[in-house]
Order: structure tokens, then sequence, then C-alpha cells
């Protein structure tokens, strides 16, 4: 939602803004462009100059006047890495406790990146799914999203940080750790975004297309040029 250079709105105008809009306005004093939700994969926060990367890209996104929230996965190879230490351990690991184990790739993830983008200048706050309030079904290892509570981001977003949130995960009626599955801090982000009402969600890949099969494993796999929603 773009608004224009001045306050002076029409009051039809600002009647149809959704609240959160209208008190952006005049609290803070400045024009906000949109609220914005962007995530991005494991691959985008693989290593350090990556995540470097990522957190001048969100700040770029912020000064162009835009509330943000960020939502990580774990960095690349990480959740495999935790899945195959579980199972090093015991054959048959129960899945609370791997929700326990591998929930904390995305906590490093977001750690880090609120780390970079402070060290660029910028103010952010890392939340995970306990502290933002993202309900799950108690469906461990594939949990679906319930409810999200989204009174700790709006603060954090009115006080002008960027949100960096912990995909893939949240926590069930008893406050366990749970995870989404594979894909799920897409989820998260979509999720969140719709929770927020936000004007976008900004998913972000660093492949160069949809192939018909992981070309990483199917080594005559090809590239679609053109794919219908079916």
């Amino acid at each position: 939602m773009v608004f224009a250079e001045s306050l002076c709105f029409n009051v039809l105008e600002l009647l149809e803004l959704p609240l959160y809009n209208i008190e952006r306005i005049f609290t803070d004093r400045r024009i906000i462009v949109a609220l914005v939700v962007q995530k991005f994969g494991g691959t985008s926060v693989g290593d350090v100059d990556r995540i470097r990367n990522v957190a001048a890209k969100v700040i770029g996104t912020k000064n162009k006047g835009n509330d943000v929230v960020v939502v990580v996965s774990a960095m690349s190879g990480a959740t495999d890495y935790l899945i195959n230490l579980g199972k090093q351990v015991t054959k048959n690991p129960s899945k609370r406790e791997m929700d326990m184990l591998i929930s904390t790739g995305e906590q490093v993830s977001i750690a880090l990146l609120s780390m970079a983008i402070h060290d660029l200048g910028a103010d952010a706050i890392s939340y995970n799914a306990a502290q933002i309030g993202i309900k799950t079904t108690a469906d461990f290892t594939k949990a679906k999203i319930l409810d999200i509570n989204t009174e700790k981001i709006m603060k954090s977003l009115r006080e002008g940080k960027i949100v960096v949130a912990a995909g893939f995960q949240g926590i069930d009626e008893e406050g366990n750790i749970t995870t989404l599955g594979r894909g799920g801090s897409d989820t998260t982000a979509v999720a969140i975004a719709a929770a927020l009402k936000a004007d976008r969600c900004d998913i972000y890949t660093d492949v160069d297309g949809v192939y018909t099969a992981d070309p990483r494993i199917v080594k005559n796999a090809k590239k679609l040029p053109h794919i219908t929603h079916d």
C-alpha cells in the first residue's frame, strides 16, 4: 500500500485503511510504504557472507520506508545434520525430542541475521516461535499452524525494529516445541503475512527455476520454461 508524501489524507481514505496503518501514520509521524514479510531459505543464510548479504537486502527494504518481518530457515545442511545426530544417538528417537533438537537450527539463523543487521547499522530483534506465540497442533514433526499472536511483532514494528522470526517451528497448547515438516519456513512466512495482513510476502530462493526433479539428485532433470498452477 503506497501512501502520498503528505499527511493530508482524505477522511474517507483513512476510514478505508487498516487500523494498524492509521496508527503508524499518526504515532510514528512517518510514512509507511508497506508492511512486508520476507522469507529466506537455508542456502540464502548458508554462511556468514550470505547472512550479511541478506541483512543488507533486508535493510534496503526497510530504508524504503517499509515495516519488515523476516522469516528464515536453518542454515543450509543444519537440519539434516541435526536429524542424523539424533539418529546416531538412537535408532528410534522420540518425535517430541527430535522437534526440540531440529528447531535449534532456526534459532541460530535468526540470532546471526539479527547480529548482522545490527552490525550494518539498523535495529532488529529475533524471536522464536514460542516468543511470538505461533500455536500449532501437537503433531510432532508435521504440526499445523492454528493461530499466531501478532502482539509482540506489532510492538517491535512500532518501535522501528526489523523483526527476524524463526520459520519451521511452533508450540502446541502444552508449550511443547513443534516443527511443521519440510518447507515449513515457507508456511510460517505466509501464515505470519496473513496474520499481520501484510501488503506483501516475498519468498526468496537462489534456484534459477522449477525443474522436473531435484537437479542435485537427478542429473538429467530439465528446467521448465513455463508452468501452470496445476
